[in-house]
């Protein structure tokens, strides 16, 4: 398990780095030329589409905060295969975005020195991959704290380019609105266009096992760093068209030092081209660091060879995962032009959402209980329904040579699932779950719900206490139809007495007489029976479901819910501490609907081990 040293601070900056990059400081020139100033509308749009897939995003996170990110999640939701597919597209989607932002760094550097030409310009990119690597190596939290001043930076310059430039925008530049033939379908192939600027906001999810209390900082971080971005995206496009003439904007690679240049002379275009330095190095170096851990994750679970989960053993950082990642950024930077670069990243990214989004349909209709998400998407299923539709319209508009490379892919990604992963995983994904619970009412223990719970607990980072080992080794009982108390605790006590080789019949009776004593029915619904045995030192629990009731007498309803307690008299304070364990699970608002929608012991189970918000957080 990777250690947790990144907090809120850390997953802003890293979701902000990874977002302000080339959709801010090289697309909006490109974008202008293709539909004039209602690149504003596509810059908002493109804003708006993000939103499905950063709520889903959000959830998955939160309910599973681990490294590989969307890997993670859709392999886990849709299988083995579709996990094969997001993973590799997750690890290269991120890393060939890497690899423009380490170019534009070289294209900067060369703005700056250009005797340097082409060849200095990859030179540098290159050298700043290997110097990012080092970083990545070394600590996670030195890429945490780097990450914050550097985006600090950024966001300052930025600001300042916008307050300087909103004084200096002419209202004759937005007219007319829309370029001659074009209409609201090229707008909208724009927003596909410029969709990819927003698209780093889901990366930090790959790092989720890395961050402290990730149920909160996660979902929050993603919101805070999205309307940031958002707000600024629009409001910096909005200034340059304003103070740029359109001759000079369209199709300019530079659009925001024009504005810069317009509104404050050299000294603003050079200090915008620092800004668009620090946008570079922060993609790149948060592009290391979340594209690593794809592969590292997929390894761990047999999806690639196992030397790519290797992790550093004096920094706990996956050093041969970051080194094939880094290799391969370079080796793009040196072999592919930058336009069908950034095309199939754009096109692989769209596709990673659409599984996203299809990943929470699936895990929500699952119904496991141990998939416990500390936020949940809203609208669901609406808002992921329309991603997928929308996202699909933009894939067909990203063009052929995407289109094939993204294909090629595939092929490539499906024989390697036939040849090296099919026959040595047999892990059951959570879509599985779902066709077994409706083909079959015999539902097994899953694999994947043992996995789900045991991720609840470290995301909440709490202490496995006592009644925590108790309810593990407790015996769960499930009944369908409807029985009096006496067959009740002829039940229980046949199971206790086999379970502490004790006498059923003498167990059986010291039910019958704790109950003439005064009801063990504590509230509608819930009874607590509990006894005394001989002896010292042993405690056991029996937990019972019964769907149809138990009648204790007429003048209660039916109980479905019971906690059996017996112990010796020197476990008396621990009894007391079980009863006010069962009390405050009892009390969360959502007990009794998923004690009634759990399928089996093993589900009743986990919602008994994960009712429990009291117990002691790990420091």
């Amino acid at each position: 398990m990777l250690k947790k040293q990144l907090g809120l601070t850390d997953v802003f900056c890293l979701a902000t780095g990874a977002m302000i990059s080339s959709g801010l400081f090289v697309l909006p020139g490109i974008a202008f030329e293709k539909v004039g100033p209602a690149m504003i509308l596509s810059y908002a749009l493109a804003s708006v589409f993000i939103v499905p897939s950063m709520f889903s995003q959000a959830e998955l996170a939160a309910a599973m905060p681990k490294a590989g990110g969307s890997y993670f999640f859709i392999e886990r939701s849709l299988g083995p295969f579709a996990g094969t597919m997001a993973g590799l597209l997750n690890w290269l989607s991120i890393a060939l975005k890497t690899a423009f932002a380490l170019i534009g760094i070289g294209a900067v550097a060369m703005q700056f020195f250009p005797q340097i030409g082409d060849g200095g310009m990859v030179i540098v990119a290159v050298s700043f991959c290997a110097f990012f690597t080092l970083i990545n190596l070394v600590s996670v939290k030195s890429v945490g704290k780097m990450q914050i001043y550097l985006v600090f930076g950024l966001l300052a310059i930025v600001g300042a380019t916008l307050l300087a430039g909103f004084s200096a925008t002419d209202e004759t530049h937005y007219v007319p609105f829309m370029k001659e033939g074009a209409d609201w379908e090229t707008i909208l192939a724009v927003a596909g266009m410029v969709f990819v600027s927003y698209g780093g906001l889901t990366k930090v999810a790959s790092v989720g096992e890395e961050v402290t209390n990730p149920g909160r900082n996660l979902p929050l971080g993603m919101f805070i760093a999205s309307g940031v971005v958002s707000l600024l995206y629009v409001a910096m496009i909005f200034v340059t068209v304003g103070t740029v003439e359109a001759e000079a904007l369209s199709g300019s690679l530079v659009p925001i030092s024009l504005s810069a240049h317009t509104s404050m002379g050299k000294f603003g275009m050079i200090m915008v081209d620092v800004a668009a330095l620090l946008a570079f190095i922060t993609t790149a170096n948060a592009g290391i660091l979340s594209a690593s851990r794809s592969p590292m994750a997929m390894s761990r679970d047999g999806l690639l060879p196992s030397v790519l989960a290797k992790t550093s053993a004096k920094f706990s950082t996956p050093y041969v995962a970051i080194f094939l990642t880094s290799g391969f950024i370079i080796a793009v930077i040196v072999f592919l032009t930058v336009e069908e670069l950034v095309k199939t990243a754009s096109t692989m990214m769209l596709l990673m959402f659409m599984l996203v989004n299809v990943a929470v349909i699936i895990l929500r209709q699952s119904k496991l209980q141990s998939y416990r998400p500390e936020f949940k998407s809203p609208f669901y299923p609406w808002l992921q329904i329309s991603a997928v539709i929308i996202y699909s319209f933009l894939i067909f508009e990203m063009g052929k040579v995407p289109l094939l490379l993204t294909a090629g892919f595939g092929i490539l990604a499906t024989i390697w699932y036939v040849f090296y992963v099919w026959r040595k995983i047999e892990r059951e994904s959570a879509f599985v779950y779902v066709v077994k619970s409706i083909t079959s009412d015999a539902m097994g223990r899953s694999d994947l719900e043992d996995e789900l719970r045991q991720i609840s607990l470290e995301r909440s980072g709490v202490e496995m206490d006592r009644f925590d080992h108790l309810v593990n080794d407790a015996k769960f009982i499930d009944i369908e139809e409807g029985i009096t108390a006496k067959q009740l605790f002829e039940r229980m006590s046949q199971e206790l007495s086999e379970r502490l080789d004790l006498n059923a019949d003498e167990l059986y009776e010291k039910f019958l007489a704790r109950e003439k004593e005064s009801s063990t029915v504590i509230k509608p619904g819930l009874a607590i029976p509990h006894v005394v045995i001989d002896g010292e030192g042993r405690f056991d629990m029996l937990v019972l479901r019964c769907k149809e009731g138990i009648t204790f007498s007429e003048l209660n309803r039916p109980v479905h819910t019971v906690f059996a307690l017996i112990g010796t008299m020197d476990e008396r304070n621990f009894h007391l501490r079980a009863l006010m364990h069962i009390a405050h699970l009892i009390s969360e608002s959502e007990f009794e609907a998923r004690w009634n929608q759990a399928r089996g012991v093993e589900q009743l189970r986990d919602v008994v081990l994960l009712s429990r918000p009291n117990r002691k957080k790990n420091k």
